[in-house]
């Protein structure tokens, strides 16, 4: 059968793997109703397309933290890559040197940093770090990182404790018994030791620790988790270089926002100080160029590289990034993105919140829709002089919201939809 989408591949890989190694990788949660919504919150927003503009070139390119990618779609950071195959992540590392893209690698990786390395010496990675009790080995990590050429660190934030995962406790899955984790071990262990217990995250992570961070490497610090203006702005004032707005993909609390959902109020916050990223519910081309139209500079794919990965090895993650990428370049194209000025920085040809999109909200029962209003504008930060980058068309977005407000503060009424693919 052939694979023309995402769904597909979701389909395929779960007739290639276990039960157990399909449930840890594609739940969530809980009741999973962050899993779901992440997806279904793509559904409620609508594209305002523009006409009658020359769209014969169009440029994905651009630019994080200063490097250029072929599109703004990057690899999340995911781990034990060897449940779907296995090369595991030497494997992923090969299809996103492939594709021109950022590949985000866990600290649960099942390969070591150097065989990724190895594997995709030329690949652009970033490094995502889950802080650990002991800050000698949290040094060494981190150092042996940035020694072996990785270019970000990314903190994950979101986990002071892992959280409630029906499926896997159903399972009864024990990963730290089947895999091993070879980078969280010492030089000596690594040589000696045949299995690793995992090391617990430290839950006493704070705001005032990521000053130690940035004192032991020069790597710019991305916090990977954040969902509201407060954190945002605390970030800002703590001088990271980044976010990735996430909610972990619907694995730790359930009933937070919708990755997408919660964007612009990051987006807003940080006032294009530094740059902001998405991850959660990403699975049409569609749903990139809205996520870029409400302020992020890249979103990051998790579960469809394990499809892909599952299915193929590292050809099905190149199809699954390939159809990804040529959906966003024919949404561009139907939208009417006019090409950017060639003499100015990209920040310049930033996505407006109000040009592109509408928001529908199912109303309250009992309560109607108001009729649709302009959101507060928002930019996209980011970008490097004289490289192109989509520009979106004008006066795109509208929105409908309901009359009545939840009791809660930035709540929002969602009325919860079981879209065909999860995760």
């Amino acid at each position: 059968m052939s694979l023309v989408c995402l769904e597909d591949f979701q389909a395929q890989a779960r007739e290639h793997l276990s039960k157990s190694s399909w449930d840890f990788i594609d739940g969530g949660a809980d009741d999973s109703f962050t899993l779901d919504d992440n997806i279904a919150a793509f559904k409620r927003i609508r594209l305002r397309p523009r006409f009658l503009k020359d769209m014969s070139e169009v440029d994905t390119r651009t630019t994080i933290q200063g490097k250029e990618i072929s599109a703004p779609i990057g690899i999340a950071p995911t781990g034990f890559h060897c449940l779907a195959w296995p090369d595991g992540e030497m494997s992923t590392a090969r299809a996103a040197q492939a594709a021109g893209i950022c590949y985000i690698t866990s600290t649960y990786a099942s390969c070591t940093l150097e065989d990724i390395v190895t594997a995709a010496p030329g690949g652009l990675r970033w490094f995502q770090f889950y802080v650990q009790p002991d800050r000698q080995l949290n040094k060494q990590l981190i150092q042996r990182a940035e020694s072996l050429g990785f270019k970000a660190l990314v903190i994950t934030v979101d986990v002071p404790t892992v959280g409630n995962r029906r499926h896997d406790i159903r399972n009864k899955l024990d990963l730290k018994r089947n895999l091993l984790l070879k980078d969280l071990r010492s030089p000596k262990e690594r040589d000696s030791t045949p299995h690793l217990q995992m090391s617990p995250i430290n839950p006493s992570l704070c705001w005032n620790d990521l000053s130690w961070y940035q004192s032991i490497t020069q790597l710019p610090i991305i916090l990977k988790g954040i969902l509201t203006k407060e954190d945002a702005e605390l970030a800002v004032k703590h001088n990271v270089h980044g976010i990735i707005v996430s909610n972990h993909g619907g694995r730790q609390l359930d009933g937070v926002a919708a990755s997408i959902d919660a964007l612009t109020e990051v987006v807003t916050a940080v006032k294009g100080k530094i740059e902001v990223y998405l991850d959660g519910g990403i699975r049409t081309g569609n749903d990139v160029l809205k996520a870029l139209a409400l302020g992020a500079k890249c979103v990051f794919l998790g579960r469809p590289i394990l499809w892909g990965l599952a299915c193929k090895g590292e050809h099905g993650i190149l199809e699954v990034l390939n159809i990804l990428k040529k959906e966003f370049h024919t949404s561009m194209t139907l939208t009417g993105r006019s090409l950017p000025a060639r003499s100015h920085s990209c920040r310049h040809h930033a996505f407006r919140e109000d040009e592109l999109t509408s928001r529908v909200h199912p109303p309250l029962a009992g309560a109607a829709a108001t009729e649709p209003r302009n959101l507060d504008s928002a930019r996209r930060p980011g970008g490097s002089r004289g490289l192109r980058a989509p520009e979106l068309p004008r006066n795109l977005i509208t929105t409908c919201s309901h009359l009545h407000r939840l009791p809660f503060q930035n709540a929002r009424h969602c009325q919860r939809q079981l879209p065909s693919s999860t995760g």
